[in-house]
């Protein structure tokens, strides 16, 4: 039964204290999934780039499964114990000792050690997103849930950036100089060569997080309902059945859960693997591949603050079909490009070397492409946290954001295990890359006959400001 909502208003502090949590949280994602870590496992740690890409790609699937399995049961216990931070403090300290931990992740040693400290630093994480996703119906007005949703977003990958440009600067160095784009030596003297610079990314984005995950901990109010641990668990796993059976029932919110389950699966797998397919592509190293995540991230921060704008005058729908739109197209296009060609060899560029980073024409076309990505994976996933938020009452947030999280990794799997198949049967990772098309296009599709709001919400009028 749901409880009334509280009548005191939410300080602004509190909601700066809950959009720091995708400050806090994003060079993980940044840093250590998409740029730095996961290209070093691919190119140097592993040594074959297909068998390192084909790995890392088993990495995210046995996450994504665990988190498909375990999200909505955390979701509902949450909702029926209540406060969401004591969870998420447990899953901190699991994700910064598994980061801290991938320093010893070095070259030639063995590659299970990293891909277990992946799986339970990712699936921490993702743990940790659930209950902070479930804290937002009850700090913003429902009108305004897209336009903070989309800035939380834009301060996550502001964050990633600044810890991405600070690996770039100071620590990853070139392995042939041994000096970092600065020309300077790598702080704390680390070894280009035993990519050490890489392998710190782990214990400076535990660092980061636990750092700037205190605000939301000191200034987010969060939801007590006293109840013992047990009664709980058992209460949460009851209301996951009568949710799963609900959610049957409501035709739009079913829709639009399945539409996410399978386009969230081509962004996620976009993400985790774009950096990698990169670096196999055109042998780039950590310096390249650090610029490249700069560059996306830096367009990434603007289609944040462009989609919390038009989220609110064009609703949330329209920002995720839009960002879809742009995923798909910059997955056919990094896939059809290659050394000295792009558009599948249509156009013949040559590889005559400019100079300088990125210095061929089709990397330069790769970088274009890869515009693309920044410019719409975030506002695709802070507008589709939205797009739920606006179709469910407060007092479900928690069960329904669990379901919501079973939605983005139910098939999470699927994604980066038929990129790692592909890759490893055809022996090509554009052939593997080129699956996520498929989840793109059938997401989209069946999103467009989805209504927005995908439920009509009875609201308190108590609600909060």
């Amino acid at each position: 039964m749901n409880e009334p909502i509280a009548e005191k208003p939410v300080p602004r502090r509190g909601i700066f204290g809950w959009m720091m949590f995708d400050w806090a949280a994003q060079p993980f994602f940044t840093v250590v999934i998409t740029f730095i870590f996961g290209p070093y496992f691919v190119s140097q740690m592993a040594g074959d780039p297909d068998l390192g890409q084909a790995w890392w790609g088993y990495a995210i699937t046995a996450s994504g499964l665990i988190i498909a399995i375990m999200s909505p049961v955390l979701g509902s216990i949450a909702d029926a114990i209540g406060p969401r931070k004591p969870w998420i403090a447990v899953f901190a300290v699991v994700k910064i000792a598994a980061l801290i931990s991938l320093w010893w992740a070095a070259p030639g040693s063995s590659l299970f050690f990293p891909f277990l400290l992946v799986v339970l630093a990712s699936v921490a994480a993702e743990f940790s997103i659930v209950f902070n996703d479930s804290m937002m119906p009850r700090l913003v007005k429902p009108e305004n849930v897209g336009r903070i949703s989309n800035i939380a977003w834009g301060l996550g990958y502001l964050g990633g950036m600044i810890v991405l440009i600070f690996v770039v600067l100071f620590m990853a160095g070139n392995e042939e100089t041994g000096k970092t784009l600065l020309g300077l030596t790598p702080i704390f003297g680390l070894d280009p060569a035993e990519g050490e610079g890489a392998r710190a990314t782990g214990p400076l984005a535990a660092m980061w997080y636990l750092a700037f995950l205190l605000p939301m901990f000191l200034f987010t109010p969060d939801y007590h309902r006293p109840t013992s641990v047990g009664s709980a668990v058992s209460t949460g796993l009851r209301e996951l059945a009568g949710t799963i059976s609900e959610v049957r029932r409501k035709a739009g919110i079913l829709k639009f859960l399945i539409a996410r389950m399978i386009y969230q699966d081509g962004v996620n797998g976009l993400i985790a693997l774009g950096g990698t397919f990169a670096a196999g592509m055109f042998g780039w190293q950590t310096m390249e591949i650090g610029i490249f995540g700069i560059i996306l991230n830096v367009v990434a921060i603007g289609g944040c603050i462009w989609a919390s704008r038009l989220d609110y005058k064009m609703g949330s729908k329209a920002i995720v079909i839009m960002s879809i739109i742009c995923l798909l197209i910059a997955t056919i296009g990094i896939i059809s490009t290659g050394p000295g060609f792009t558009l599948f060899g249509l156009v013949q560029m040559g590889t005559t070397e400019t100079g300088g980073l990125f210095g061929t024409p089709a990397e330069k076309v790769y970088i274009l492409f890869g515009l693309l990505i920044g410019i719409a994976f975030g506002p695709v996933q802070a507008s589709s946290r939205s797009y739920l938020a606006q179709s469910i009452h407060p007092d479900d947030a928690g069960r329904y954001f669990g379901i919501y999280a079973l939605s983005g990794r139910a098939t999470s799997f699927l994604a980066p295990l038929s990129v790692a198949t592909v890759t490893l049967i055809t022996g090509s990772a554009r052939y593997g890359m080129a699956t996520l098309i498929i989840f793109f296009v059938v997401g989209l599709a069946i999103l467009l006959a989805t209504p927005f709001p995908a439920q009509k919400v009875e609201r308190d009028a108590r609600e909060l400001a």
